[in-house]
């Protein structure tokens, strides 16, 4: 992925999957849905996709072999009707599950919500997995980049943010770091956000809660943004992408790159 052209990446969230409580027992439509919104994406011009098993709740810490299965099938879909850079991000922190994911079907970046320290979550505390990971990248290599949060949202954190953000680079091997806000669709604050890009060695990506309103804002301190409830129908999560309002955020984006 080319962060020099700041790339807008599209969130594809899924329905519930088999083995969560709220599946419907209908896997065509999970992923004729998962399809539709990936296309919606590459057509309206955004630069890369990230799939999120969004609709598992209540998340466990670490999915099962049924997610495992059922996301993968979504994954291969996706990568067989899109061209654009795919990345995966299994909720609620298995990072190992999404890149056993990313391997299988070829994607080219995983997020991680708790690569490094320890995070207070709904799901309870949450421990750093960066020693499962790069043994399990050092086992199947491959180009797969790792995205990781610092002080990820829906979580109340203990480590001072600057030091956090180094620990996650220096000592969790992330290639590229992820500022959110608060929780999903919340906007990053811009201090917060400006502090990673002076500390970071690696680019530095928002999370959450770009918008066309505020992606200008945003611009000079970010090197790529992951957007989700923006670009949805109405702006409300749970709806399918709008390709209107997808296309207005790309076209702001180009004018900025210019």
């Amino acid at each position: 992925m080319q962060f020099e052209k700041k790339p807008l990446i599209g969130m594809v969230h899924l329905k519930p999957l088999p083995g969560s409580y709220l599946y419907d027992g209908n896997i065509d439509n999970v992923i004729e849905l998962a399809v539709n919104d990936a296309k919606t994406l590459e057509k309206a011009g955004f630069d890369a996709i990230m799939v999120e098993n969004f609709g598992d709740v209540p998340f466990p810490k670490y999915v099962d072999k049924t997610t495992v299965a059922a996301f993968t099938a979504v994954a291969k879909a996706i990568r067989d009707e899109v061209s654009l850079p795919l990345g995966i991000n299994v909720l609620r922190n298995d990072g190992i599950a999404a890149y056993s994911i990313a391997y299988a079907v070829k994607a080219d970046f995983i997020r991680v919500n708790v690569l490094s320290g320890v995070a207070y979550t709904d799901q309870g505390l949450m421990e750093g997995i960066a020693h499962e990971l790069a043994r399990l990248r050092k086992l199947l290599p491959s180009g797969i980049k790792v995205f990781a949060d610092v002080h990820v949202k829906h979580a109340v954190h203990f480590f001072d943010f600057e030091d956090a953000i180094r620990d996650t680079v220096e000592r969790g091997l992330a290639d590229a770091i992820v500022v959110s806000g608060r929780a999903t669709g919340k906007p990053v604050d811009v201090e917060k956000l400006a502090l990673a890009k002076r500390v970071s060695p690696v680019p530095v990506v928002v999370g959450s809660g770009t918008s066309y309103d505020n992606l200008h804002e945003l611009w000079k301190f970010a090197d790529g943004f992951i957007v989700g409830t923006w670009i949805k129908r109405d702006g409300k999560v749970e709806n399918e992408v709008s390709l209107e309002r997808a296309m207005k955020l790309v076209e702001l984006a180009k004018s900025l790159r210019h």
